[in-house]
Formats: structure tokens, sequence, C-alpha cells
């Protein structure tokens, strides 16, 4: 069996690398901060959409969600992601990613667009279902 498969034949699950700014964000920098300072930090930008969201700016939160969500394709792209495969979320470093993800599914279903809520959540579910999980309760 191929290093970049699973027991099931799939690809192996992604790993990213320790993100810049979570240290800041977990010592309690402002995620306005960090994003300005490490602006390709997905869980920066996700921090910033769940403050969006509970402050009831939706259409912010969905762009702070959609820029989080493409910082970290791009991460997972670097990390030999082809496109499909788990994203574990036991694995810390991918949980800014997949907070994002959850982040864009939760303010484009608040803002009517089915759509997308409908394929960010089938994706979150596919790539962690203990993210899906966690991110849902």
């Amino acid at each position: 069996m191929s290093i970049h498969q699973n027991l099931l034949g799939g690809p192996a699950p992604t790993h990213l690398p320790d993100e810049p700014g979570r240290e800041a964000i977990t010592a309690g920098t402002p995620a306005v901060e960090v994003a300005a300072a490490h602006p390709t930090s997905s869980l920066a930008w996700a921090v910033l959409a769940d403050e969006a969201f509970a402050a009831g700016s939706t259409v912010e939160s969905y762009a702070y969600a959609r820029t989080g969500y493409h910082r970290g394709l791009d991460a997972l792209r670097r990390a030999g992601w082809k496109g499909h495969g788990p994203v574990p979320w036991e694995h810390e470093p991918n949980r800014g990613f997949l907070r994002a993800l959850h982040a864009l599914a939760r303010a484009a279903e608040a803002i009517g667009e089915k759509e997308e809520y409908e394929r960010c959540t089938t994706f979150l579910r596919d790539s962690s279902p203990t993210a899906a999980d966690t991110l849902s309760a």
C-alpha cells in the first residue's frame, strides 16, 4: 500500500503545517490583528467570521469565511491534497480551514445560498466527520 493511501484505498489524510498566527489567536490576540499580520491564516479569518456572525453581520461573516476557506485550500494544495480526502479535525493545524469551511456553510445558509450551503456542508462532512459534528453542536 502506498503511503499516499489510507487503509480503505483512498488518499492519505492531509495534515497541514502549523499555521502562522495560531499561537497568537490562542493567546488572545484579536483576530483582526492576526489576519492583518498573517493574511494566510485560515484560523484568523474563521475567527473573524464567527465574530461577525455572532454580531449579526452575516455578509461580513460570509466574506471572512470565504477568505479563510480559500487560504485553507491554498495550504491544502501545498501540502499535497488533490481535491479530496480526509482533513482530520484531530490534527490541530487543520482546524482553521475546517472552521472557515463551516463558517462559510453557516453564512451561506443564512443568506439563502442553498447550493453553497449544501456543497460546503458535504465538503466538511467528507473532509472530517468529527469536525462536522463538533462544529455543528
